[in-house]
């Protein structure tokens, strides 16, 4: 039976009472990797060159791995509305399964990270110095595979409070280990770069630990681990169809803003240091918008189980109408007080402050406009997922990201002779093309005729 009509409050309490906690926990996640960035800056500057190389190369992996995991969240959903545990506890096995299998499988680029980095170009040095960190770090990878899809079961329920606790756990844990073994504090040995990959191994285990105890202690009925080694090959086939082409979006995605660092590499160093710390202050206005991406996600997958087109439509209303709260905060912010940002982020004895600081002001108000369609693209994405269509998006993303964003930010930024702000107007068309293209699929296809196909 199909519930009543919600008004269009309804929608925005629910999105909200859904998104709040996963702002919050991607905000906790975001604070994980700044933490370790400014510890590690503080440790040394070779350490910190290592570290955003390591950094780098096993996010790379972890995010392509990750799609199966985030295929969970609309799944769950569209099964906890038609009140079937046993999909649930199917879906969410066989997505453990398939990152303990990619787990296994990238291995080896962990652990034999050195060789692969020299042939990218990089120093013996640092290839050895990012090895001595990703042989360790690596082996967290498969319990952070473990907490993100078990995180994601937990969203898809609309048990979204716990995974914003889980995540804070986890970013205590980390910033109390690293402060333990980089420096050698509380009586710890002084570990250094080595320290740092310990400390992120143990938070993804505590992370780990937490959410397994909490689905076993509050949802003893979905039984996910009784049995757990029975395979389920036409479940596992389904998340995998789902799920890769969700993380090769995402890699898709962040590759755009590694390639973009390279071509501010060009421009020099000023201009590469003010895009990363643009860079820094826009992702962390993004987790609101990925927060709320994820909530809709959720709401759309409970609107296919229903095949409720109204709840599907005012749920993606409510996002939007956030979403754009979202934005015009940020962009405020942006705007009015951009010294005051990039401030934060430079040495106030750095005689190469006041040129940063002038580069960044500009990147700032090109990071206002990136926002906006940003957050359009990111929460138009979140729906299509929540209806369970990834493939026709993973192709508009890559085309509108490589296909017109990167040559666009080229484009301006040499030829056009824009430099640090054609980079970024690159970015922002690319983006703008996404989420032009996002919106026009769901608008047209999402409310009616994709629901019924899926």
């Amino acid at each position: 039976m199909t519930p009543a009509p919600m008004t269009f409050r309804g929608h925005l309490r629910a999105v909200l009472t859904l998104g709040l906690p996963l702002i919050g926990g991607h905000l906790a996640q975001f604070a994980i990797g700044l933490t370790d960035t400014v510890m590690i800056g503080w440790y040394g500057v070779t350490e910190l060159a290592a570290l955003t190389l390591a950094g780098s190369y096993l996010f790379t992996l972890f995010l392509l791995g990750s799609g199966f995991a985030w295929a969970i969240m609309p799944m769950v959903a569209t099964y906890a509305a038609r009140e079937d545990e046993v999909q649930i506890r199917r879906a969410t096995r066989m997505a453990l399964w398939l990152s303990i299998l990619y787990f296994a499988l990238t291995l080896p680029l962990f652990w034999f990270s050195g060789p692969v980095l020299q042939l990218l170009g990089q120093t013996g040095e640092m290839a050895a110095l990012s090895q001595q960190y990703l042989r360790i770090a690596g082996f967290g990878v498969l319990p952070a595979l473990g907490v993100v899809t078990l995180k994601n079961y937990l969203a898809g329920l609309e048990l979204t409070r716990i995974v914003l606790w889980v995540t804070v756990a986890g970013a205590v844990a980390n910033a109390l280990a690293n402060y333990a073994l980089i420096f050698g504090n509380w009586g710890a040995p002084e570990l250094g770069i080595t320290g740092a990959a310990l400390a992120s191994v143990t938070s993804n285990a505590l992370m780990l630990a937490l959410v397994v105890l909490y689905a076993l202690r509050v949802l003893p009925g979905h039984q996910l681990f009784v049995r757990f080694w029975n395979p389920d090959w036409e479940m596992f086939a389904r998340v995998f169809r789902l799920g890769l082409p969700i993380g090769l979006t995402t890699l898709a995605e962040v590759a755009l803003f590694a390639a973009s660092a390279l071509l501010m590499g060009w421009l020099g160093t000023i201009p590469l240091a003010a895009h990363g710390v643009a860079i820094q202050i826009a992702s962390g206005a993004f987790m609101v918008q990925i927060g709320l991406s994820n909530a809709a996600t959720v709401r759309a997958g409970t609107a296919l189980g229903r095949g409720d087109a109204a709840h599907l439509v005012g749920g993606a209303r409510a996002a939007l109408a956030l979403g754009g709260v979202g934005v015009a905060l940020s962009m405020l912010a942006f705007l009015t007080v951009p010294d005051l940002l990039v401030g934060v982020f430079v040495d106030p004895e750095d005689p190469a402050r006041d040129e940063i600081i002038a580069v960044g002001r500009g990147l700032l108000a090109m990071a206002a406009l990136f926002q906006l369609v940003d957050a359009a693209q990111v929460i138009h994405l979140g729906l299509l997922r929540g209806l369970q269509d990834t493939r026709v998006p993973m192709i508009v993303a890559v085309l509108a990201y490589w296909g017109i964003g990167m040559p666009a930010a080229y484009a301006l930024a040499f030829p056009g002779g824009l430099g640090p702000i054609g980079v970024w107007l690159g970015l922002v068309i690319g983006l703008a093309v996404a989420a032009l293209l996002l919106g026009w699929r769901f608008w047209r296809l999402g409310p009616g005729p994709l629901m019924r196909a899926t």
